[in-house]
């Protein structure tokens, strides 16, 4: 006898109309979940975990518990149909007492934690369990292991503002486009090295070089002609804007958005010193801008170009009267400057990695290390960058880390409404 496929169809639908109606009304699913698995992660495979208590509150209230069986296993029902738990956070807490003796989470966050009921399927939560975990360093220990890495972190700030610093004291101008100067040294170095194979020390040294060079092509074919034509000083610094947005879009088109490191330098490994972290690497970077930082100081107090450097920016006008050659005074300036921001890049690119915005990502930190210490002081902008440094790393230990640098912005603002001329600036009087 041939059937037709109507007649298949209309059976097999009957059918499933029969089961469904003669299905115990327990069989179908009317509760949500929360189910998991326990796990001691110290042996290979993992061994299960029974007899733990977890429970599950609403509100801060307590509405079911359970405990995790033989094979580690558990299933907690959730009072409440599926639809009106729609929405609801749900708190699952695991007992850390009923751990086996000596252990803990491998993930201390899951002892408790808050998941919102979005669907009407189960939840699933799975636990690893380890030796103790490690309390973590104290309070003290963790202050002086932040303070340390403060203090690296200024005296990158320290080397990368200067530029901006001196550039402000013999022109008045605010560059915005300093972070672009920054970018400039650390993706010159990774060229070099990236395209040509060279040596990264070798490469740092030339892009260095060219670095100041950049900065010299700044002074000469933007800045040079518009303090010809007596631009003032507010349009200036929105040209300075314009000029950062389009350097930095000339710089991602050229080596893309990604993340960049140099090659050839080990890290070398991490020096413990009674509990407290040193990096190699940190310390030598750190070491290096002490030692041009030192530099830059004597260059600044003992020579000639450097004492002229400070009677133009303390009086441009009557500089100009003495015989001082303002504009190459201030052409000096931008190379030197230029050069400083290009090795700052450098040294910070070698220790957090770079890409084609690194410059303007740590803009902020140097405007508030100079703002701090006093614009045109190149004294305040290496006390403000310490100051900054250590206010940064020290917030990390109240803060999310990624909400650290946030720190440099308040210090920004509260320096500019109490001490607007930073704290080694000199008060001018306006109008």
């Amino acid at each position: 006898m041939r059937l037709r496929p109507a007649a298949v169809l209309a059976v097999v639908l009957g059918a499933l109309v029969v089961v469904g109606l003669a299905a115990p009304a327990g069989a179908a699913s009317d509760a949500i979940n929360i189910k998991g698995t326990l796990s001691d992660t110290r042996t290979d495979p993992p061994e299960p975990v029974p007899d733990v208590k977890i429970s599950v509150e609403i509100d801060g209230a307590e509405v079911a518990t359970g405990v995790s069986g033989p094979d580690g296993t558990f299933a907690i029902p959730v009072p409440g149909s599926p639809d009106d738990l729609l929405g609801q956070d749900l708190t699952v807490k695991l007992d850390t007492e009923s751990l086996p003796e000596g252990t803990s989470l491998t993930d201390g966050k899951k002892t408790s934690f808050t998941v919102m009921v979005k669907t009407n399927a189960d939840i699933t939560v799975n636990y690893g369990i380890g030796p103790e975990a490690d309390q973590g360093p104290g309070l003290l220990q963790e202050i002086v292991q932040n303070s340390i890495n403060g203090v690296f972190l200024g005296l990158l700030l320290a080397l990368a503002a200067l530029g901006i610093s001196l550039v402000f004291g013999t022109t008045g101008l605010t560059n915005f486009a300093h972070g672009e100067l920054i970018t400039f040294g650390a993706l010159a170095a990774y060229l070099l090295q990236d395209a040509f194979g060279w040596n990264f020390y070798l490469a740092a040294a030339l892009a260095v070089v060219l670095a100041g060079v950049f900065g010299l092509a700044n002074d000469r074919l933007l800045w040079k002609p518009l303090r010809g034509r007596g631009t003032g000083l507010i349009a200036m610094m929105i040209v300075s804007i314009g000029l950062g947005i389009f350097l930095r879009n000339v710089y991602q088109y050229f080596f893309g958005a990604d993340n960049h490191q140099y090659r050839g330098v080990p890290s070398g490994k991490l020096w413990d010193l009674g509990g407290v972290g040193v990096s190699p690497k940190s310390f030598y970077i750190a070491v290096i801008c002490v030692v041009v930082l030192v530099l830059v100081s004597l260059a600044v107090t003992r020579t000639r170009l450097g004492k002229a450097t400070r009677a133009v920016s303390d009086n441009p006008a009557l500089a100009a009267s003495s015989g001082i050659d303002v504009n190459r005074v201030i052409t000096t300036v931008w190379i030197a400057g230029a050069a400083l921001a290009g090795m700052g890049g450098i040294m910070w690119g070698l220790q957090n990695g770079f890409d084609y915005q690194v410059g303007n990502k740590i803009l902020l930190l140097t405007f508030a290390a100079v703002t701090l210490g006093g614009l045109g002081t190149i004294w305040g902008t290496m006390a403000g960058a310490l100051i900054v440094g250590l206010l940064v790393e020290l917030s990390s230990i109240v803060l999310p880390p990624e909400l650290k640098y946030v720190t440099a912005l308040v210090v920004l603002i509260l320096i500019l409404l109490v001490r607007p001329q930073g704290l080694l600036g000199r008060a001018e009087r306006v109008g």
